[in-house]
């Protein structure tokens, strides 16, 4: 009997460790997946950004990121419209437990120039986690992705990366194109919460799809 029970403790053990790894392995794997989805859409949201001639095509005022994009579903005949884009480091309500995540907000499609301004005004009033009343949309949504202690951004203009508020870089002539005031490229750092499968800085450059060798 002393050893049926020994190896029915054993095999218990046993398969309790194979719970256990298998459980870290899904919850690794879900993170992994999480992470590759925000910064795919990030990338994306870089790649598709398109001047108006009434707002910046992206605009950094040190905590949230707007730009205009084209909207996904766009094709070569028919345009559903422009959106708005935001991106930010949302702080958990007061007295949640829950940690920071990085958010992700973005409009409706829009045609008109009303739209737009009114967009980019909730674009920045949701980043600064603002009530919108009346002015908000219901087509408007927002996403959170991972949670993150700190999030950097960094603009290469002219020969060198530097702070998107700082002027450094800015002296050369401003880039007019479809994508307007853009850099020629953002480095993004992202601080992820410890305590997670991930954890640490995770880093990534983005480049305009439209730079030519040479430019400045």
């Amino acid at each position: 009997m002393a050893v049926m029970a020994m190896l029915a403790l054993l095999s218990w053990r046993s398969l309790d460790s194979m719970n256990r790894a298998q459980a870290f392995t899904k919850t690794r794997s879900d993170q992994v997946l999480r992470l590759q989805a925000a910064l795919g859409q990030w990338r994306a949201d870089l790649d598709a950004l398109v001047e108006t001639g009434e707002v910046d095509s992206m605009s950094f005022d040190g905590r949230v990121l707007r730009m205009t994009r084209r909207d996904s579903t766009e094709g070569g005949v028919q345009s559903p419209g422009l959106r708005v884009v935001a991106w930010t480091r949302m702080p958990a309500p007061l007295g949640d437990t829950e940690v920071p995540q990085w958010q992700r907000w973005q409009s409706p499609p829009l045609r008109q120039r009303n739209e737009l301004a009114r967009a980019w005004t909730r674009a920045q009033q949701w980043g600064l986690g603002e009530k919108q009343g009346e002015g908000a949309d219901p087509g408007d949504t927002s996403l959170p992705l991972i949670p993150i202690d700190a999030w950097v951004l960094s603009y290469h203009r002219g020969a060198t990366w530097g702070n998107p508020l700082s002027s450094v870089g800015n002296e050369a002539e401003t880039r007019r194109d479809t994508t307007g005031n853009a850099p020629n490229g953002v480095r993004l750092t992202l601080t992820l919460t410890p305590g997670q499968s991930l954890s640490g800085p995770v880093v990534l450059d983005w480049v305009q799809p439209t730079l030519t060798a040479g430019s400045p």
